[in-house]
């Protein structure tokens, strides 16, 4: 076994794998850029090595200061996590020539299957189901368009050396077709080097499914069932489950031996995903081979009990696997909800800054959270959005949805936007907890977009009464302040005013042992609770009943964060809440007539120059944040008056880019 490996990557997934080598008795070391120098994993690991500046181009990127390290510290193998060097056949192949082990599999595998254009032709070889398709390298937008009209729409755009939704465009007609192709080649040379596309079908109605496989160098493979990871907005997954609620075993047993017979075809040696796409009819195709650890492992290891890490590690170490097919089960069901770094209230834009406050869910059997992230540390503006995994075990579905709800209740960001809010609302869906769903479901269930009217919550009195309940305790300690003339000290009265988006709650609050009582609308609420002043979570119970919500105090509002919602509440007297009904209300100013940048990023393109008439709808800017292209339109028709921004420039959040006459 290794005695030091180094982990070519950062982040989450670099901490998971030192999580596992420690637990193995390994050394690990860690590379970091500039912007990584105070990161997680960089404290977590054994040795840190730094290769270079922010941009990963300069430093995650280049094979050769890997290399260096690994020599520098005398690393026997190289873990490269996902995304970065992880699926690139030089790297793999360059670090076994120089003596070092790969963990993860042989470049050949590598080769066969990164390339989704040659995997595609080698699955139909192997017998694997595949869509219908022009596999070959395409030349411009015109042809894409061409061949787009050929297969017939809708069709996917997607770049050969493609992941993780990077690349990749649904195309409804010629337009979208001769846009999307630009965009997928842009982005893929971007994050890959490689800008090749091809086109295929795009399944109606699919669900995206994958099966996880094992291989090691004595021709060893088994499956470990499958994920199911429907759940997409652009094509990048939010939540992730295993089982499927969609499959029956005889399908599963048909997707896994069709994985199985892939891998061996390749020689595959390590961890691998094959990803299939899955008709309402159950019929499933081959999508592609991601040869290396997915973001959404975790599931799996909590239904199979296996470390995948751990595998990868013994495989890569020359081991054979100790389990076959019929030592693997399915036990509960395991859900993942991507964490990220995005404001859902603004069109999920990426989200960048400190961390003020970083509080994730007590970890547990049944619940464990993989982060890079800690409290006082930066989102960086150059790497990926994703800032914590979020996974729940329980006995089945409906057990494991409620364990996540109350996990995301009880995780706590401040500093930066995130999008636990849409997670939350997700896992109360009707849809969602129904499992009758696709890879469409948040195109069709949010077509405008998401706001805070779609975060259900069916439990206003309670929010009313903690509110209550909080006030009450911020009134009782300015009542006990010291120096107060006696015989004229304050009396805290028991009733109160709460107001909510205007709307006014007269309620009773009176002490009682461990809490205080609430009358509102006619009934009595008794909430118990330890809360402290100052305290993020608010745990307590309402009339028996155990909750976890989160609260924080600014100026004369209570915010509370329930279930996703957040009510902002300010609680006063009968007399307050009527004199400030009087109050006038400021006008907010008038931004229409400038393009104001929603996020932090880079100007990568400007579509329009001044003087030009622009159409709604039309594309002004193009900003790239966190690795994806964000395009900003027209909301409006308009003439361009002034620009006062330059492509190349760093663009702050709010920053104008474009005034319009």
């Amino acid at each position: 076994m290794f005695k030091k490996i180094l982990i070519a990557n950062r982040g989450e997934i670099a901490c998971r794998v030192i999580k596992t080598a420690r637990k193995m008795g390994i050394q690990t070391v860690a590379v970091y850029s500039e912007a990584d120098k105070d990161a997680l994993h960089v404290k977590l690991a054994d040795e840190a090595v730094y290769i270079g500046p922010a941009a990963s181009k300069e430093s995650y990127l280049v094979m050769d200061k890997i290399i260096a390290a690994c020599k520098e510290t005398g690393a026997e193998a190289v873990h490269p996590g996902y995304g970065f060097l992880s699926e690139n056949e030089e790297f793999s192949r360059r670090i076994e020539e120089e003596g070092i082990k790969f963990i993860g599999p042989k470049h050949y595998s590598i080769a066969r299957m990164g390339d989704k254009i040659e995997s595609k032709k080698l699955a139909a070889e192997a017998r694997v189901n595949t869509i219908p398709g022009h596999n070959e390298a395409i030349s411009g937008p015109d042809e894409a368009v061409e061949i787009a009209k050929k297969i017939g729409y809708p069709v996917m755009i997607k770049a050969s050396a493609g992941g993780g939704g990077k690349g990749l465009r649904v195309a409804y007609n010629d337009k979208e077709a001769h846009e999307g192709f630009a965009s997928c080649v842009n982005e893929a040379r971007n994050s890959f080097g490689d800008d090749r596309v091809f086109i295929e079908k795009f399944v109606v109605e699919p669900r995206h499914i994958e099966i996880q496989v094992l291989g090691d160098s004595h021709g060893n493979y088994v499956y470990l069932n499958e994920r199911e990871c429907s759940i997409q907005r652009r094509h990048q997954k939010v939540i992730e489950e295993a089982p499927s609620p969609f499959l029956d075993a005889a399908t599963r047993k048909a997707m896994g031996e069709q994985a199985v017979a892939l891998a061996r075809a390749v020689k595959y040696e390590s961890a691998g995903t094959v990803e299939f796409v899955v008709g309402a009819d159950k019929r499933f195709y081959f999508l592609e081979m991601n040869t290396r650890l997915q973001v959404e492992h975790p599931v799996t290891e909590y239904i199979t009990g296996l470390d995948l890490v751990e595998q990868m590690i013994r495989v890569a170490a020359g081991e054979k696997l100790t389990l076959t097919q019929a030592d693997v089960k399915i036990n509960g069901w395991a859900m993942e909800c991507r964490i990220n770094a995005e404001d859902p209230f603004r069109g999920f834009l990426p989200s960048t800054g400190r961390l003020t406050w970083f509080t994730p869910p007590t970890a547990s059997e049944q619940v464990r959270v993989d982060t890079g992230v800690f409290e006082g540390g930066e989102i960086s503006m150059f790497y990926d959005s994703m800032i914590a995994k979020l996974i729940v075990h329980g006995k089945d579905r409906a057990d494991a949805i409620h364990k996540m709800r109350a996990a995301l209740n009880s995780f706590v960001i401040r500093g930066i936007s995130s999008n636990i809010p849409f997670q939350a609302a997700l896992m109360q869906h009707p849809r969602f907890q129904s499992g009758n769903f696709n890879t469409g479901f948040i195109a069709e269930e949010y077509p405008n977009g998401f706001d805070a009217s779609m975060v259900p919550h069916d439990d206003p009195a309670l929010l009313i009464s903690v509110a209550a309940f909080v006030h009450r305790c911020f009134q009782d300690r300015t009542a006990k302040v010291s120096g107060q003339l006696p015989g004229h000290e304050r009396q805290v009265g028991d009733e109160w005013v709460v107001i909510r988006k205007g709307e006014r709650y007269p309620v009773i609050a009176r002490p009682i042992e461990g809490g205080y009582t609430v009358e509102y609308n006619g009934k009595t609420y008794k909430v118990l609770s330890n809360w402290r002043l100052g305290q993020s979570l608010f745990n307590g119970s309402c009339n028996g009943e155990p909750f976890t919500l989160q609260v924080e105090r600014h100026r004369m509002t209570y915010q509370l964060f329930h279930w996703g919602a957040r009510a902002d509440m300010m609680v006063m007297s009968a007399r307050a809440a009527e004199l400030l009904a009087m109050m006038p209300e400021k006008a907010p100013p008038d931004l229409s007539r400038f393009l104001i940048s929603p996020m932090p990023g880079l100007l990568r393109e400007i579509a329009v120059e001044v003087g030009m008439e622009v159409k709604q709808g039309e594309k002004l800017v193009v900003i790239e944040a966190m690795k994806m292209e964000n395009i900003l339109r027209a909301e409006h028709d308009c003439k361009v008056k002034k620009i006062t921004a330059k492509v190349g420039d760093s663009l702050a959040v709010d920053e104008v880019i474009i005034e319009f006459e």
